[in-house]
């Protein structure tokens, strides 16, 4: 009885120190992807803060890009964001309901779903060699904030399916039983109960798709995007200056790279700073409308 309680203890020992070392590896993990993150946004911060004053973002770029501001790359970027947002979250939305919603769960949605999951793992220069051969050149809308807009919602339309999807299956099913057997509709249910439930975790999805496409070149490169045009568009049929290709260029090719080194710092703060300011915006949203539906 002696040996085998020693040997409990042995065990029991060893499960505790193999526990701690597995928690102690993961927490060290953790702390090292915040460190990496602290050490670029650090980093562009230091280098880039400098070069931040209020010419540099209201005015237009001057001197081959070497000199002036960045006010049409950072005014393009906010109507691309807007257009494809405005194209990809209605439909993205809806198309989430109707899967989670109203269809049955056969062979076609299956199907579907993982269309739409190879979607989204496909390589953002597809999209907008895509978006260049059916907007631009087929339905002739050339190279435009419209063409741009429509490719960079095809690019965020699967990440804002599933993640509607995903909201609304998070909702138990006590609350649509509930609210049919009250006598309410299936589109009653849909929009008094489930959706004002699920619309906190649908903005996650819709955070996730502005950070990914303020941030793409590829797409606006083949569709929208403008080498140097200080002047502002004055339609949707409009070529633009984007932020992220505007950062390509000074730091890469046509320009004095030396001269426009500190511009391109400059250039990466301010994309890092409208994207935080868009995801801590959309938080906000989130956390009010979670409150509210606690409350309610």
């Amino acid at each position: 009885m002696i040996i085998s309680e020693q040997k409990e203890k042995k065990i029991d020992s060893r499960k505790r120190l193999t526990e701690r070392a597995v928690f102690g590896f993961f927490t060290f993990l953790s702390y090292l992807v915040v460190a990496i993150l602290f050490t670029i946004l650090g980093f562009i911060i230091i280098k880039g803060a400098g070069v931040i004053s209020w010419d540099f973002l209201t005015k237009a770029p001057e001197d081959g890009m070497t000199a002036g501001g960045i006010f049409p790359a950072i005014v393009g970027t906010l109507y691309l964001v807007l257009g494809s947002s405005l194209i990809s979250f209605p439909i993205g939305i809806m198309s989430g309901i109707y899967m989670n919603e109203y269809a049955t769960n056969g062979k076609l949605i299956r199907f579907i779903r993982i269309m739409t999951n190879n979607l989204s793992g496909v390589p953002s220069v597809v999209f907008g060699l895509f978006g260049m051969a059916l907007f631009v050149n087929t339905m002739g809308f050339g190279d435009s904030i419209i063409a741009g807009s429509l490719t960079l919602a095809l690019l965020s339309l699967p990440l804002v399916i599933r993640t509607t999807e995903e909201a609304l299956k998070s909702v138990d099913n006590s609350f649509r039983h509930g609210s049919l057997a009250l006598g309410a509709t299936k589109l009653q249910t849909i929009r008094r109960v489930v959706l004002p439930m699920a619309f906190p975790n649908i903005i996650t999805g819709l955070i996730l798709s502005i950070g990914r496409i303020s941030g793409e070149t590829a797409p606006i490169l083949f569709t929208v995007a403008a080498y140097f045009l200080p002047q502002l568009p004055d339609s949707i049929f409009d070529q633009v200056m984007a932020l992220p290709y505007h950062l390509y260029v000074i730091s890469t090719s046509g320009t004095d790279i030396e001269a426009s080194r500190g511009m391109a710092y400059g250039t990466a703060l301010v994309l890092v700073s409208i994207v935080l300011i868009v995801n801590l915006l959309a938080n906000a949203l989130r956390t009010y409308f979670a409150k509210k539906v606690k409350m309610n």
